[in-house]
This record gives structure tokens, sequence and C-alpha cells, in this order.
């Protein structure tokens, strides 16, 4: 196995306020928004009516692993 460096992920992210992020991924051109919802925002203690519900990190994580 080589120990030669391929890919190196140039990614930012920006908090926006609570649990409200903004992911700058490569070849994507807007923001990737990530929050919480549904049984993640409850177990957080979120106030759905103060933060707008999004797909958390954890769903993008599932995702891609199931791709």
């Amino acid at each position: 196995m080589s120990d030669d460096l391929v890919y190196t992920a140039q990614i930012r992210i920006e908090r926006e306020r609570g649990p409200q992020r903004r992911a700058y991924l490569p070849q994507v051109k807007e923001p990737v928004l990530f929050g919480v919802h549904s049984e993640v925002a409850e177990h957080y203690k979120v106030d759905p009516q103060r933060f707008e519900p999004r797909a958390t990190t954890l769903d993008y994580l599932i995702a891609a692993t199931a791709g």
C-alpha cells in the first residue's frame, strides 16, 4: 500500500446559530445546510419553532455509506 497522499477534501463549515451549520463542499455551488429534525431535535431539546428543521450530518453520513 502506498503512503502517497491522494486526496485532501477542501471543506469549510460555518456555524449559523444553535445546531444550524453551512458546509461548503467541493463541486457543490451552494452551501449544504445542516441542523436537526424530529427525534434528533427532541433528543437535543431543540425548539422546532426557533430553528428550521434540517437534515442532520448523521443523515448525510448514512446516505453516503448506503450509496
